[in-house]
């Protein structure tokens, strides 16, 4: 294989669409979301953590919450420290494994969290409705649609 196979290339063109929709898609939650003090991780954590249930194993370990929302356990840690600083979200040991530390929304979390949500899937919604009028880009809006549809 060469640097010029055709097979490389159009992965190389595949990843570079991804990334370009993935950057766009950022951006347009990063200004949509400034304006209830969130960033789009700090959304997705609280989402991520709102989706928890009440009761044993209920809650999400650090290491979950971490490949959760894609950060590296010390990034995570870092948001986690931000939120809570905050008081949107709380932190406290797992009462069966010691080692274990949950992560928590707090009713504050909860409360913004429900203001945001509109926002966040307007944003959302506009940046694929964006992306979608870009050749390089429409058939990765059909994936991350047709994805959603199936979920529901």
């Amino acid at each position: 294989m060469t640097a010029t196979d055709p097979s490389l290339t159009a992965l190389a063109d595949g990843w570079c669409a991804l990334s370009l929709l993935h950057g766009r898609i950022e951006s347009h939650l990063e200004r949509a979301l400034q304006r209830h003090g969130l960033s789009p991780r700090e959304y997705s954590l609280l989402d991520v953590l709102s989706r928890q249930h009440d009761g044993p194993g209920g809650h999400l370990q650090m290491k979950q919450v971490a490949e959760a929302v894609v950060l590296s356990q010390s990034a995570t840690t870092r948001l986690v420290t931000r939120l809570e600083d905050r008081g949107l979200l709380s932190r406290y040991l797992c009462p069966t494994d010691r080692r274990g530390i949950y992560t928590d929304v707090s009713g504050s979390g909860l409360a913004l969290l429900t203001e945001a949500r509109p926002t966040h899937e307007a944003a959302l919604r506009e940046a694929l409705d964006d992306a979608s009028r870009d050749p390089r880009l429409e058939p990765l809006v059909r994936v991350v649609e047709s994805a959603r549809t199936a979920a529901a």
